[in-house]
C-alpha cells in the first residue's frame, strides 16, 4: 500500500491560489484525498467562505480525535520581490517555497496524510475529524466558527483537538501552545470645536485630550502575569487627526490601542476600564470621546494534563526535543475550538510565515507527519 506523501500534498496545496477568501481548489483536492480513504466529507460554506468537514468513523463516537487547520493564505505582497513564483511550489536543496508553505498548508498536509495512512493501516476503534477552513487569515467569522456551528447542528463532536499552526520559534519540537492571550482593539474619537490656531480660546482642541488619554492607557500596568501567561500588554497603534494645516485646530482626533490580555481579564472587563478612562479624560477637558471596541478573542488555557502530555511525548519521541508549554504569540482558531473541546496546538517552525519567499524544509514536513501519526497511535492505543 502506497503511503501518503505529505511533501507532495503540501506542494499541491501551495499551487492552489487560496488567498482569503478564495478556495483556489485546495479544499476540493483535500476532499478527494480524504474521500478516497473513507472519510465522509461535507463542504460547509458560509458568507462566501469555503470550509471542509471530514470524518472517518462513527458520528459522535466517545473517542474522536480532531485536527483543525486552514488552507487560506495571506496575499503575496510584492510578487517581484519573490525569487520564485509564490504559487509555484518550487523545491530547491530540500526547501519548499511558496505562499502557505509554513502557514499552514504544510500542517494541513501533514495531518491529512497522517490520518489517511492511520485509518488505512490500523483502523481505530473511534473516529477522526478534520475541520479545515478558508477563513483563518481573514475576519474568521465564517471559517472555524461555521464548522463548529455545523457540528453542533448535526450532532458531530470532537473529544479533543489539535490545531496544526506553526508553534516552534527556532527549532522543530520546542513548543506546544496550550492557550492563547485574548486580543481586542479600541478606537477613540475625541470631538472638540475647530478653530484658528492663533485664537485657541475660540476653539476646543481635541488633541491634548487625546494625548492625555493615550498616555494614561499606555502608562497603566494591567497585571504582572500569571502562572501560564506573561503580563498583558497595551500598545498604541495609531494617532491621527487628518489635519494638514498648521493654522487650524482640528475638530477631531482619533487614536487606537490594541490589548493582548491574559486570563486575569475578560474583553468585557477591559472594555469597562477603557470606557472609564475615556470618560475621566472627557470630563477633565470638557469634550466628548466616543469609543468602538472589537474583541477578536478571549484568553483561554487548556490546563496541562492528558492531552498536552500525549502530544508532548509524541513530539519528544520524534524530534528528540522536550517541548515547553506556552501561551505566547497572537491568536489562532483554537480560540473558537476551546468552547467545543480541549485543544492544544503543535506545528512547524514559523520563522518565514507571511514573508516573501515563505518556505519550509521538506524534512520538517515529514517530521511533522510522523509526530501527528504518533499522536494518533498513542490516542487510540
Amino acid at each position: 500500500m502506497t503511503r501518503s506523501d505529505a511533501v507532495r500534498l503540501t506542494a499541491d496545496l501551495i499551487r492552489c491560489p487560496s488567498v482569503t477568501p478564495e478556495e483556489g481548489g485546495a479544499l476540493g483536492l483535500l476532499s478527494d484525498l480524504l474521500g478516497a480513504a473513507g472519510f465522509e466529507c461535507v463542504r460547509v460554506d458560509r458568507g462566501g467562505v469555503c470550509n471542509l468537514f471530514a470524518r472517518w468513523g462513527a458520528k459522535g463516537h466517545a473517542k474522536t480525535f480532531g485536527f483543525n487547520g486552514h488552507t487560506d493564505v495571506v496575499p503575496v505582497g510584492d510578487e517581484a520581490a519573490w525569487s520564485v513564483p509564490p504559487f509555484g511550489a518550487v523545491e530547491k536543496d530540500g526547501i519548499l517555497y511558496g505562499r502557505g508553505a509554513t502557514d499552514m498548508k504544510s500542517g494541513v498536509a501533514a495531518f491529512a496524510a497522517a490520518a489517511v495512512d492511520f485509518v488505512r493501516e490500523t483502523p481505530p476503534d473511534g473516529a477522526i475529524v478534520l475541520t479545515i477552513t478558508g477563513d483563518e487569515e481573514g475576519d474568521a467569522v465564517d471559517g472555524t466558527r461555521a464548522l463548529l456551528d455545523h457540528m453542533d447542528a448535526t450532532g458531530e463532536r470532537m473529544s479533543v483537538c489539535l490545531v496544526g499552526e506553526p508553534t516552534c520559534p527556532d527549532r522543530m519540537g520546542e513548543m506546544i501552545k496550550i492557550g492563547r492571550r485574548g486580543s481586542m482593539t479600541a478606537w477613540f474619537t475625541v470631538t472638540g470645536v475647530q478653530g484658528h490656531s492663533a485664537y485657541p480660546h475660540r476653539a476646543k482642541n481635541p488633541l491634548p485630550a487625546l494625548a492625555r488619554l493615550m498616555d494614561r492607557l499606555a502608562g497603566h500596568e494591567l497585571d504582572k502575569g500569571t502562572d501560564h501567561f506573561d503580563p498583558s500588554t497595551l500598545a498604541i497603534v495609531t494617532i491621527d487627526t487628518g489635519n494638514p494645516a498648521t493654522n487650524v485646530i482640528p475638530a477631531q482626533g482619533r487614536g487606537a490601542v490594541n490589548i493582548r490580555f491574559n486570563d486575569l481579564h475578560s474583553g468585557a472587563g477591559l472594555t469597562d476600564w477603557l470606557r472609564s478612562e475615556a470618560d475621566a479624560v472627557a470630563a477633565e477637558f470638557g469634550l466628548s470621546i466616543d469609543m468602538e471596541v472589537k474583541i477578536s478573542g478571549e484568553s483561554f488555557l487548556t490546563p496541562p494534563g492528558p492531552l498536552s502530555d500525549l502530544v508532548a511525548a509524541a513530539v519528544e519521541d520524534e524530534t528528540g526535543v522536550a517541548p515547553v508549554l506556552s501561551t505566547s504569540g497572537g491568536t489562532s482558531d483554537a480560540r473558537f475550538v476551546k468552547d467545543h473541546c480541549p485543544v492544544v496546538e503543535f506545528g512547524l517552525v514559523g520563522q518565514t510565515m507571511h514573508q516573501v519567499d515563505e518556505r519550509v524544509p521538506t524534512e520538517q514536513i515529514q517530521q511533522l507527519k510522523a509526530v501527528y501519526a504518533r499522536i494518533l497511535q498513542a490516542y487510540f492505543a
